[in-house]
């Protein structure tokens, strides 16, 4: 027993040290600037990991999976005309540098290409997740085999909606004999997409932490600094433009432009933002992030807990798939503001971390790391013949992912050392 326990104290700290053995956030950025767009990163699948085989005599029979909906356009009007506000006015007194001319002449034209699209899945966001389902189709095989029932939800959000039908459309297209259903309805928002009053009031009552950690990164000093990259003129940068309102908006517009094909290799990063504005805007997002979804005592915790009612439908659908003996999956579509809590409460990679210390947070806790666009949680179940022992193995983005319990077969764990995590949890 002795021995055993040592092998499971090994396997758990090399995946931990696995799953933590990072760049810092400078040199992930450095490496490639667009991971400092967070959210709006377009799904990273182009180095994905090859998966570790199951045990012997393990088979997958059961998929049970969140995800988010893929690339999309801004949400908000303002994401594209606050920019090209304020840069005309320079425009019209005379106050663009050369390269503010040319960041408001792109800037108009995804303004003018965002017209009646604000919030809808892109041309890359649906090709996320044709390639995620043609993936998932080559990677468990014995899932989709023959006319396994695919139970697929989205809220009632279009993006997710066309996310959803791009997926199942695939899978279809790969096995026509797929017995595949697709709804959306406010009848599943309240674990889909659970909107927690309890949360939000503590959510609003730290974030006057937030403010106080963007307030040290950016002193009036760096933003003139930052904005006369654009503007000419200091007495007019201070006088009509709201500085950090428009570094931010621009920002996340630039950093979304990689979900369009027609914008994605326009280079707007280069003599707008140097890698030390990158890092610094990526930190005040990821700590706003954190106090939203984390699991902090800042929040009391609520920010993870708000979506227990998802984590239970995930553990229900299992234990209906378990005894049912056929091989089926549950596709579910939503949002990041539901992978990331998600994420917390499970304890996936040790995304649950506590801290009250937002500037050392990103050395601990990362956001871009969970909900790029098209993000994904993937819960593969495995059985064997003859044993009523179920493994579980969890994908994030499609790299394996670690659990804070014991395991004597990593990646895999015994579901039913999983599912009294999780039943905790809740």
């Amino acid at each position: 027993m002795a021995i055993k326990r040592f092998y499971l104290i090994i396997s758990a700290l090399v995946l931990v040290a696995g799953a933590w053995a990072q760049n810092t956030v400078r040199e992930a950025f450095a490496k490639d600037i667009h991971y400092s767009a967070n959210n709006y990163l377009a799904y990273p699948d182009k180095n994905l990991p090859t998966l570790t085989p199951a045990p012997a005599g393990y088979q997958p029979f059961y998929i049970n999976h969140y995800g988010r909906h893929g690339s999309r356009w801004l949400i908000s009007p303002t994401d594209y005309s606050f920019p090209v506000q304020e840069l005309t006015k320079g425009e019209r007194n005379g106050k663009l540098t050369t390269r503010g001319k040319e960041v408001l002449e792109v800037c108009r034209l995804m303004l003018n290409a965002s017209n009646q699209r604000l919030g809808e899945l892109s041309d890359i966001g649906a090709e996320q997740h044709q390639r995620i389902a043609q993936r998932m189709f080559l990677n468990f095989p014995e899932v989709w085999a023959g006319d396994a029932m695919v139970d697929a939800r989205s809220t009632v959000v279009i993006r997710c909606i066309l996310s959803m039908l791009n997926e199942t459309a695939m899978l279809k297209s790969l096995n026509p004999r797929l017995r595949i259903t697709t709804d959306a309805s406010e009848h599943d928002m309240y674990y889909m997409n659970y909107y927690d009053t309890v949360a939000v009031a503590a959510q609003k009552g730290a974030r006057h932490l937030v403010d106080n950690l963007r307030d040290k990164l950016f002193t009036p000093k760096r933003l003139e600094k930052m904005t006369l990259r654009l503007f000419n003129d200091k007495k007019f940068v201070r006088d009509s433009i709201n500085s950090f309102r428009f570094e931010n908006i621009l920002f996340d517009l630039v950093g979304n432009m990689q979900s369009h094909h027609a914008f994605e290799n326009i280079d707007l990063y280069s003599g707008v933002f140097t890698l030390d504005d990158a890092v610094d805007l990526w930190t005040y997002n990821n700590a706003r992030w954190y106090i939203y979804s984390g699991n902090t005592s800042l929040t009391n915790y609520t920010g993870a807990k708000a979506h227990r009612n998802l984590l239970r439908n995930l553990v229900e659908t299992a234990d209906v798939a378990i005894t049912s003996g056929t091989n089926s999956a549950t596709l579910r579509f939503g949002h990041e503001s539901v992978v990331l809590p998600l994420v917390c409460l499970m304890g996936l990679n040790g995304m649950d971390y506590d801290t009250t210390d937002l500037e050392t947070l990103a050395d601990h806790w990362r956001s871009y790391e969970v909900f790029p666009m098209a993000a994904n949680i993937q819960l593969i179940y495995y059985r064997k013949a003859g044993s009523d022992d179920i493994l579980v193995k969890i994908l994030l983005n499609e790299h394996e992912a670690t659990l804070p319990i014991a395991t004597d077969c990593a990646p895999y764990y015994h579901w039913h050392d999983v599912r009294e995590f999780f039943m905790s949890r809740i």
